[in-house]
Parts: C-alpha cells; sequence; structure tokens
C-alpha cells in the first residue's frame, strides 16, 4: 500500500507539473485549451473549468494538454481563428512545447530546495567512517557495510578519509587488508582493489555525510545547484551508453515504481531526492529529438523557421504517431525486462 500511494504522489505530481508547463505558456500567448487530462484511455472524472474541460484517464501514463489547431484537420469558430496552435508564431509554440520539460526541472530544483530546508547541506565527513558502498564493488563483494569505521589498510592507521583514498588509490588491482571497527567490534576483511578507467585503485565506498542547516535563499540555490549537476551526470551516463562507453541499462515504469516502494520505505525525504530525479530524467527524456516527443516537436518547428513555411502537418503528425507507437513497443520491452529483474532481485535470484 505504502508503495501504490507513493508511486501516485510522485508520478502525479511529476506529470501535473510537465502539463501545467504546457497548459499555462498556452493561456500565456491565447490558445484555445480545450482539456488538461491527466492519464489516457477512458475518462474517469471530468470537471468542467470555463473553455477548458479538467479530466482524470484510466491509464496514468502520463498527460496531455489538447488545445485548438493542433489538429490539421479541425475547423475552429470564427471567434476562435486567432487562438490556434497552427495560428501563433514559431517562438510562441516553442515556447508552450519547450514549457513541459522546463518545468520538470523547475519541480527537481523545488523538491531539492525542500530536501535541504529541511534536512540540511551534506558536507562529506573526512572520518573514515563508510556512509555507503557501490553495489558489485570489491567492498560489497568483501562483506564492508555502510557505517563501518575503517581503522586501517594492510596494517597502515588511517584517520582521516583523505589517508584511506591516497592508500586505495595507489594500489589498483592489488590485494590488501582492511580493519574496521564495526559494533565495537575489530573485522578483518581481505579484498582485490578494482582499477577505474584513470588507473586508479577503488573499493567502491563513500564517506559518511553531516549536514549543515542552511536557510530559504540557500536551500533554493543549492537546489538550482543540485538539479544542474544531476542533469550534466544525466547526459553524462547517456552519452557513455550511446558511445557503448557503458552497458545500456534502462528502467521502466515497473522498476521505477520498485524504487519508489524502497525510498518511501526510508522516509519521506529520500522519496524526495528520487522525485526530483525522475523528474530530471522526464524533462531531458522529452527534449530528446524522438518522434511524439517534446524535443521532435520542437526541432520540427526550428525547421519551420529555416525554410520559412511550415512542415506538411498531415505528415508530421503521421511521423509522431509512428513514434509515439515505437515508444510503446520500446516501453514494453522495458517493462518485461523490469519484471524479470524485480521478480529476480526480490527472490534472491540475482548474481
Amino acid at each position: 500500500m505504502t508503495t501504490f500511494i507513493a508511486s501516485v504522489f510522485v508520478f502525479g505530481l511529476l506529470i501535473v507539473f510537465h502539463e501545467f508547463g504546457h497548459f499555462i505558456v498556452a493561456k500565456m500567448v491565447g490558445i484555445k485549451v480545450y482539456e488538461f487530462s491527466l492519464g489516457f484511455g477512458p475518462k474517469l472524472l471530468a470537471v468542467p473549468g470555463g473553455e477548458t474541460q479538467y479530466t482524470l484517464r484510466l491509464f496514468p501514463l502520463g498527460g496531455f494538454v489538447r488545445m485548438a489547431g493542433m489538429d490539421p484537420e479541425e475547423e475552429l469558430d470564427k471567434k476562435d481563428i486567432n487562438r490556434g496552435f497552427n495560428k501563433k508564431t514559431v517562438g510562441q509554440r516553442i515556447a508552450v512545447i519547450f514549457a513541459g520539460p522546463f518545468m520538470n526541472f523547475l519541480l527537481a530544483a523545488l523538491l531539492f530546495a525542500v530536501v535541504f530546508s529541511v534536512q540540511g547541506e551534506p558536507v562529506a565527513s573526512n572520518s573514515t567512517k563508510i556512509g555507503d558502498i557501490n553495489a558489485g564493488y570489491p567492498a560489497q563483494t568483501a562483506g564492508l557495510a555502510a557505517g563501518d569505521e575503517i581503522l586501517a589498510i594492510d596494517g597502515n592507521r588511517v584517520d582521516k578519509w583523505d589517508e584511506l583514498v591516497t592508500l586505495i588509490n595507489d594500489r589498483p588491482e592489488e590485494n590488501i587488508s582492511v580493519s574496521v571497527l564495526r559494533d565495537g567490534t575489530e573485522l578483518e576483511f581481505a579484498l582485490t582493489t578494482a582499477r577505474a578507467e584513470d588507473g586508479r585503485g577503488l573499493i567502491g565506498i563513500y564517506p559518511a555525510e553531516e549536514y549543515i542547516q542552511v536557510g530559504l535563499l540557500q536551500s533554493i540555490s543549492l537546489g538550482v545547484e543540485w538539479t544542474a549537476r544531476f542533469t550534466v551526470a544525466i547526459m553524462d551516463f547517456v552519452s557513455k551508453m550511446i558511445f557503448g562507453q557503458m552497458s545500456a541499462d534502462l528502467g521502466g515504469p515497473v522498476r521505477v515504481v520498485s524504487e519508489i516502494g524502497k525510498a518511501a520505505e526510508i522516509g519521506f525525504v529520500i522519496l524526495l531526492k528520487l522525485a526530483a530525479i525522475l523528474s530530471i530524467n522526464l524533462g531531458l527524456f522529452n527534449l530528446f529529438p524522438i518522434p511524439a516527443l517534446d524535443g521532435s516537436r520542437i526541432l520540427f518547428l526550428f525547421w519551420e523557421k529555416i525554410r520559412r513555411r511550415p512542415v506538411d502537418p498531415v505528415k508530421e503528425n503521421f511521423i509522431h504517431l509512428v513514434g509515439f507507437g515505437l515508444l510503446l513497443l520500446l516501453m514494453v520491452i522495458i517493462t518485461y525486462k523490469d519484471i524479470l529483474h524485480v521478480f529476480t532481485i526480490d527472490n534472491g535470484l540475482g548474481p
């Protein structure tokens, strides 16, 4: 039940902000909006609001804003002839389309700001206590755990995080012993370090974090900064996947729901962090020049600006329809893999 409530909260927040971006800018430039919908498929609820109907539909896989002038075969009333999407300037139409992804970045910044105002700004502690461990790296394989305090590396005592980093970095692909203090008991682990791309030794550990309280303005500033950081990191990850520098590991709705459930069990602050990261992912994904996505529509509009005449709307809509079909097929494939992944992990069958 917790997973369901948390998933509805996160997906609802992401969709509402995204569609509200399209909606509010469309209203600002004078476009008539017929419907603001959350979900696809049959209507579950419809609330009239002037010329716009606000609806909730059966399948919560997204949402849409239905505007006048989007259908090339639509005939507008004379009083609304200049209120169609296709009657607005290229710049206004780009603004309407771009506003959706932009609102996802704005939502991420706001969520991070809330997290920082509640939790404080994380700062790396210079103690030798482990805060987190990278899955699949030597530290996890050997049995080290978050909360362990590292006392020595190969018998060399370490009192600061910088000291243990230096000792590990200098030993790529070497056998080392790590002495830790866990619940008052001193333990020793033998492991083999990994080699990073730059030649450094790694075991896959992160320092424990401390938090310092910050004011409202500082929280907002940090929210924007962390949104920019994650955006760059995600773009770097995607580019490495495209060029084969990293294996493609795409997650779909099932895995996302699984992660949302795990985050919700840990705490609301963690859930907000995950929602912020998912919002950045949604904003970036929608800006990709893939048919049916916002990025593709913006690309068509730029092409219209260069050619000084619009692309045939029938052909453009057909391209978007084909793209939407391919996206649905991809989603089915990813969802199938997600189910296998979650089933494997939950039943302890993973590597």
